[in-house]
Order: C-alpha cells, then sequence, then structure tokens
C-alpha cells in the first residue's frame, strides 16, 4: 500500500453489512470501515487494481426510504488481512454519488461508524 492520501478520518463500521456486486447480486464481502471519499471491504478472495465496480448495501429503514442502495466504487487497494489469513482487505473510492445517496451514505456513517479504536 503506498503513501496515505486519504481525506476523510476512516472509522470503524459497527453494523454488519453485505456488499454485493450489483448485476450479479453476489457477494463482494462486508463493510468493515467507511470514511465520507469510500469503504473497506473484507472479502475472501483478492481484487484487481483500479477496477470499477458497481456496488450495492442494502439499507435499514432508520437510515434511509429505500432498501438498498446502488454506486460505482473504484478499488485502490487490496491487501492480507493482518489477523484473517484467508481474508482480504479492499479500498474502494465510492464514486458517482446522487446527492439522495450521499445523504444516505452519511447517515450511514453517522450511525453505524465508531470512533473507537481498535
Amino acid at each position: 500500500m503506498g503513501p496515505e492520501r486519504r481525506r476523510g478520518k476512516r472509522r470503524k463500521f459497527t453494523y454488519y453489512m453485505r456488499v454485493v456486486d450489483a448485476n450479479t447480486l453476489q457477494l463482494i464481502g462486508y463493510l468493515t470501515e467507511i470514511s465520507p471519499a469510500g469503504i473497506q471491504v473484507d472479502t475472501e478472495k483478492p481484487l484487481p487494481l483500479n477496477a470499477i465496480f458497481k456496488l450495492r448495501v442494502d439499507l435499514t429503514a432508520d437510515i434511509a426510504n429505500k432498501t438498498f442502495m446502488v454506486f460505482n466504487g473504484l478499488s485502490k487497494w487490496c491487501q492480507p488481512d493482518r489477523i484473517e489469513p484467508n481474508s482480504y482487505n479492499v479500498g474502494f473510492e465510492v464514486t458517482l454519488l446522487s446527492y439522495d445517496d450521499n445523504e444516505i451514505f452519511n447517515r450511514m456513517i453517522e450511525k453505524y461508524a465508531s470512533d473507537r479504536n481498535w
């Protein structure tokens, strides 16, 4: 992984939220960290870098009036998990959010992100 270029503070995600491929509905992984500009997803296999993924997350009624959100994620980095040897951590830059989806994304951060150090 290269030098840190993150614009917003990354926070642990405290809700067990699945991330799936919006086209195939196949599981990509689970959202584990979030910032205003991106997410980290834990996966079972490495993903290619600099690839655009159409990601889908199911939403809860307390953060949105729709059941899911679809957005583009650009894979920026991928590395083996330090604790789970058969897992990978993938960082996605979130792109192409509508105004309404950006508001939902911000509510996800407010509701399910923790400032606690892990």
